[in-house]
C-alpha cells in the first residue's frame, strides 16, 4: 500500500489515481464526542480546492461551522468540523447527514447537486460596475423591458462597487433565453447601467447557461473588479469589520494569516474564498466561534500556488486587504428587510421602483421564488447610508400594498456610525407606524 505523505498527486496522473484507489476517503458524522456540535471528520487523499469545495458544502446547507481544524500537509487532507444547525442543535436529519457523507466521501462530487432553478433552466447573468442608489431598479427595468423574468438572485455591494449574479426565464415559454441576438442586447443594455455615470469603474456584463454558484462567483467578482484596495466606499469611510494580521513562518516557509472579528454565518466560506481567489492553499488552520464571545477567531498557515510564502509587501497588503473585504461584502449594514408575496412578472421591477423612489439604497440582497412564492431579502439604508426612518418605511409599505414586508433586523447601518438594533415586526400596507426603533428584540434569523 502507498503510504502517506509519499507522493503529490497529479489529478491527471494515473499513479495517483492509483493512490487515491487504494486509500479511499473516510467520513465520520460524530453526535456522541461533542455536547454542543456535532463533529464530521474528513480524511482522505488530497486535492487542489478541496477544503473550500468541503466547507461549501456544509454552508449550502445552512450549517453553522462553530470549529475546525484543517491539516493538508503532503498528500493527506484531514479536517474536523464542529457543526450546527441554525438553532444551534446537533444535527439530526438523517437525509442531510447522509448528502454531507455522500459530498465529502465521493471521489467526483464534492459540491452540492444543482437546484431545479439553477439547471440549464435559466440563464445566468452576472454583472459588475459602478455602484449607487437605485442601481438595481434599474437592472430591473432592463430585464423588464425584455421580456426577461428574474426567478432568482443575489447582489452584494462594497467600496463603490456592486456586483451580482442573476438568474432570468424567457418571460413568455418560462425557460432560458438562448436567443444569440437577444442576448447581446440584454449585455449591451446591462453593461451602460451598470458603468454608470463615468466615474471608471470598469462595468462587467456576461450571460451563461448551466450550474453558478452565486456566492463563489460573487467573491470572485469582486475580488477581479478589486473591491479589497481600501478606498472609502460610497456608505462611509474603510473602517474594517475585522483585523487581520500577517506574519512570518520562516522555518517551516509558511505565511501565518490571523483573522479576529465578529462572528456571523457563512464566514469561514468568505475567507476561503478570498484566499482562494488570491491563489493561496491552507496547509494547516484553526477556526473557533465557540464560547459565547460572538468572535470569530481564525488562523491559517498557507502558501502561494507556486510554493512560495508571501514574498513581497505589496503582496502582504494585497492578502490583508482582500480578506478584510471578504468579511465585509456580507457584513451586515443597513435595516433588513423580508418581502413574502405571490410571485408574478415584473413583481422585482415594481418593488425596486418603490424602494428607489422613497430614496431607499439597496446594500445586498437575495432573491428567490419557491412554489410559485417570490421569497426576497433586502439590506436598505437611504441615499446617504444612513438607517431608514419609519416614516419612509411606512410609506413603502403603503405603496407595495398587497406585500407582506418584515423587518428582520436592524444592525450597524453603516461604516460611518453604529445604529441601536431593531427586532422583527410583520407589516402589512400602512401597519408600520411611527419609528422602528420602539420595536421589540428578537433573534435574527439570519
Amino acid at each position: 500500500m502507498v503510504r502517506r505523505g509519499e507522493v503529490e498527486p497529479d489529478e491527471d496522473d494515473e499513479y495517483a489515481k492509483l493512490v487515491r484507489k487504494m486509500n479511499p476517503p473516510r467520513v465520520v458524522i460524530d453526535n456522541d464526542s461533542c455536547d454542543s456540535a456535532t463533529v464530521i471528520r474528513v480524511d482522505r487523499v488530497k486535492k487542489h480546492g478541496i477544503l473550500l469545495e468541503a466547507v461549501q458544502v456544509l454552508v449550502d446547507l445552512d450549517l453553522i461551522v462553530t470549529k475546525a481544524y484543517i491539516s493538508s500537509d503532503g498528500n493527506w487532507f484531514m479536517d474536523v468540523f464542529n457543526v450546527t444547525d441554525q438553532d444551534g442543535s446537533k444535527l439530526v436529519d438523517k437525509e442531510i447527514m447522509d448528502h454531507i457523507q455522500e459530498c465529502l466521501a465521493s471521489e467526483d462530487y464534492l459540491v452540492p447537486r444543482a437546484t431545479p432553478l439553477e439547471d440549464e433552466s435559466s440563464t445566468t447573468i452576472e454583472l459588475t460596475g459602478a455602484d449607487r442608489p437605485g442601481l438595481l431598479s434599474e437592472v430591473c427595468a432592463v430585464l423588464a423591458s425584455q421580456s426577461c423574468n428574474i426567478v432568482k438572485a443575489e447582489v452584494w455591494t462594497h467600496e463603490k462597487r456592486a456586483a451580482s449574479v442573476v438568474q432570468v426565464t424567457d418571460e413568455a415559454t418560462g425557460l432560458a433565453v438562448r436567443d444569440a441576438a437577444r442576448l447581446s442586447m440584454v449585455q449591451e443594455l446591462l453593461a451602460n447601467v451598470m458603468q454608470g455615470q463615468g466615474d471608471g469603474l470598469l462595468a462587467r456584463s456576461n450571460t451563461s447557461t448551466g450550474v453558478v454558484h452565486a456566492e463563489r462567483r460573487l467573491h470572485r467578482l469582486m475580488m477581479l473588479d478589486d473591491d479589497g484596495d481600501g478606498e472609502a466606499g460610497y456608505y462611509g469611510t474603510a473602517a474594517k469589520a475585522g483585523k487581520v494580521v500577517v506574519m512570518d513562518c520562516a522555518e517551516r516557509r509558511y505565511t501565518v494569516v490571523i483573522l479576529r472579528c465578529r462572528d456571523r454565518p457563512k464566514l469561514l466560506f468568505d475567507t476561503l474564498c478570498a484566499l482562494a481567489d488570491l491563489h493561496y492553499v491552507v496547509f494547516h488552520g484553526t477556526v473557533d466561534a465557540e464560547g459565547g464571545t460572538n468572535e470569530a477567531y481564525q488562523e491559517y498557515y498557507i502558501r502561494h500556488v507556486d510554493g512560495h510564502p508571501v514574498r513581497s509587501d505589496a503582496d502582504r497588503t494585497r492578502l490583508v486587504r482582500c480578506l478584510e473585504a471578504a468579511v465585509e461584502r456580507r457584513a451586515i449594514h443597513g435595516l433588513e428587510l423580508e418581502l413574502r408575496t405571490e410571485d408574478r412578472v415584473g413583481l422585482l421591477s415594481e418593488i425596486t421602483r418603490v424602494f428607489r423612489e422613497n430614496s431607499l439604497s439597496i446594500i445586498r440582497a437575495a432573491i428567490s421564488t419557491k412554489d410559485g412564492t417570490a421569497e426576497d431579502t433586502f439590506y436598505v439604508s437611504d441615499a446617504y447610508g444612513n438607517p431608514v426612518d419609519g416614516r419612509t418605511m411606512d410609506a413603502v409599505g403603503e405603496q407595495l400594498g398587497h406585500a407582506v414586508l418584515r423587518v428582520k433586523k436592524r444592525d450597524v447601518p453603516s461604516a460611518k456610525k453604529p445604529g441601536p438594533d431593531a427586532g422583527a415586526v410583520s407589516v402589512l400596507g400602512s401597519l408600520l407606524k411611527g419609528s422602528l426603533q420602539g420595536f421589540n428584540l428578537i433573534r435574527s434569523y439570519s
